[in-house]
């Protein structure tokens, strides 16, 4: 397994959400193929066929709570891992 699927593993557990550090959430979305924009601290992703945007900013070295949900809630009802 390697460090990305544990990272990916852990937001979808959702049992550590207020812990995950934001550039580990960016890299996710990386690896799902959205595609990036920065505006000063807030990074923007974007992807063709999904309609929501996400707009993260950094809580110090973590990713905020609600934005690791949001994450979450995107990549399960768009089933961006396949059938899983």
């Amino acid at each position: 397994m390697t460090r990305l699927d544990k990272i990916l593993a852990r937001i979808l557990r959702g049992t550590a959400d207020n812990n995950i550090l934001f550039e580990d959430l960016c890299q996710v979305l990386r690896y799902l193929n959205f595609e990036e924009r920065v505006r000063g601290s807030h990074h923007i992703f974007t992807k063709s066929d999904i309609v929501e945007i996400i707009n993260l900013q950094p809580r110090g070295s973590k990713a905020k709570t609600y934005q690791v949900r949001q994450v979450r809630n995107i990549i399960l009802s768009y089933k961006l891992l396949g059938d899983e």
